[in-house]
């Protein structure tokens, strides 16, 4: 099977704030289904078990900040530089602050 580059539609620079909750539901009920199997484990709560439920909280937490600036209508700008974030980085992560400039700056 061959790729017919005309076939392909493009896509547009941003998603539509429908696409983005979709997104951001999706990534949601991934992290929330992460953490319910960490908590059936049964396993103790060791080091280990204890960092990964603390990064699942902390995703679950930029994802309902994200849908906060869909309401308020600042989703998919940067919060570093103000610049529209990429939507190939947003379909990535949908509840991504930075372009990945201003990501970078900030990990620093």
């Amino acid at each position: 099977m061959s790729l017919d580059a005309s076939r392909i539609e493009p896509r547009p620079e941003r998603l539509t704030a429908h696409e983005a909750r979709q997104r951001l539901e999706h990534a949601r009920n991934t992290r929330m289904t992460q953490l319910r199997a960490l908590g059936e484990s049964g396993q103790a709560d060791d080091q280990l078990m204890s960092a990964q439920k603390a990064a699942i909280e902390r995703v679950l937490k930029e994802i309902e900040e994200a849908f906060a600036r869909i309401d308020d209508g600042t989703y998919g700008a940067c919060l570093g530089c103000g610049k529209p974030v990429p939507g190939e980085r947003l379909e990535i992560l949908p509840y991504t602050r930075y372009c990945v400039a201003c990501q970078r700056r900030a990990a620093v």
